[in-house]
């Protein structure tokens, strides 16, 4: 990374710990890491894993982005009072602490616990959904850690309706500390039709649309639900699928089983509005999420959805698309059976899809959403603006 030199004159700029579970690239790392972008010099950052090895997002980051990747205690395992302890002590150098999701409530529970804690800095956490052990629901122990170790964190942040209600009602946040800022993404750098060769290894099969889906490849994203929908339709659909990770051989496996033998794997790829408008339907078949990303950069290139419903997807969704969000398997084959079917449907789910985005999930809300959480935790309001 380039190293930035500020002037003098203008103060040294606050240095914000972001403590992940795992860096690779997903909902949350590329929101994290677009404020980054966009603050450019006005912060410097540094970047920890509970997952040391897992920090594949660190590519996304511009150059120009004061950041480092420092050496620090473990955040992941067996609770302590010497761990804990150690990770205080490691908090102490930077001026704002940033934590991500369940991986990460250890450097909470260790910012919650210090015995001097008035010298450690302002604590936000940030919860964005839930991994597969907890989509058939949440773990009371879980619950209670969380709700033992945001007692003295400055803010909550969550990105949908359903997760601002678990916040309050089973992890017992006062209103006044939980936040619900909703995704947002440039939707003007999706209005341009993407390059034909933009996915790479990408050969369309004659005849076929494209349901194409941009996920982390981790079980909870369940994408062999969405391969077994897809071969129930195998001579209407080809099926791309966008991101890496531990899941892809499951994936490919699953493909061989039903005979899908034109799935497209085109594993990670940044700057989706390069290429996310190539797909004729984007499809989301997890078993859990809350405000996904993805969802919004689809819309935003006016594409027709089809979805479990999970979240908040059926809110998100333009109301004529909310029928196509299902609830089970066989509802998803159907939904993008019946997509596949009429072009005029598309056309208009697709329209209608964009014209939410540009009109509810805008960039410049969300960014001086967090700038403004961010700056009041810092106590200097305008230091990101």
């Amino acid at each position: 990374m380039v190293e930035v030199v500020w002037p003098e004159s203008s103060g040294a700029p606050p240095h914000i710990l972001h403590v992940h579970g795992s860096f690779t690239l997903g909902g949350k790392e590329a929101r994290a890491i677009r404020l980054m972008n966009l603050w450019g010099d006005k912060a410097r950052h540094s970047i920890v894993s509970a997952a040391p090895d897992a920090m594949g997002a660190r590519t996304a980051i511009d150059p120009a982005v004061h950041v480092d990747f420092p050496a620090s205690p473990p955040f992941a395992g067996k609770p302590g009072v010497g761990r804990f302890r150690d990770i205080a002590k490691f908090l102490k150098k930077f001026d704002l602490i940033l934590t991500y999701n369940w991986g990460a409530m250890d450097a909470v529970m260790a910012h919650r616990l210090s015995i001097s804690v008035s010298q450690l800095p302002p604590l936000i956490h940030h919860e964005d959904g839930f991994n597969a052990d907890e989509t058939a629901g949440l773990k009371p122990q879980r619950n209670l850690y969380r709700r033992l170790a945001l007692a003295r964190a400055d803010a909550l942040v969550v990105p949908s309706v359903r997760l601002e209600s678990i916040a309050r009602t089973v992890w017992k946040q006062p209103e006044s500390r939980v936040h619900l800022i909703r995704n947002g993404i440039d939707v003007a750098r999706y209005a341009d039709a993407p390059l034909p060769d933009a996915i790479p290894g990408l050969r369309r099969t004659p005849g076929k649309l494209l349901v194409g889906t941009l996920a982390g490849l981790r079980a909870v994203k369940n994408i062999p639900r969405l391969v077994r929908a897809v071969a129930a339709n195998r001579d209407l659909l080809q099926l791309v699928v966008v991101g890496e990770g531990p899941e892809r051989d499951a994936i490919l496996a699953e493909a061989a089983a039903y005979g899908l033998d034109d799935l497209c794997m085109a594993g990670f790829m940044d700057r989706p509005w390069r290429f996310v408008g190539l797909f004729d339907i984007f499809a989301l078949s997890s078993d859990s999420e809350q405000f996904p990303i993805s969802l919004v950069e689809a819309m935003a290139a006016g594409l027709p959805v089809a979805s479990m419903d999970v979240g908040d997807v059926a809110n998100m969704v333009s109301l004529r698309n909310r029928p196509f969000v299902v609830g089970d398997e066989a509802g998803l084959a159907g939904a993008l059976r019946a997509l596949a079917a009429d072009p005029d449907l598309r056309a208009a789910l697709g329209a209608a899809n964009r014209d939410r985005a540009v009109r509810d999930y805008a960039e410049t809300t969300m960014v001086d959403a967090y700038a403004a959480l961010y700056g009041q935790a810092l106590a200097s309001p305008l230091i990101l603006r």
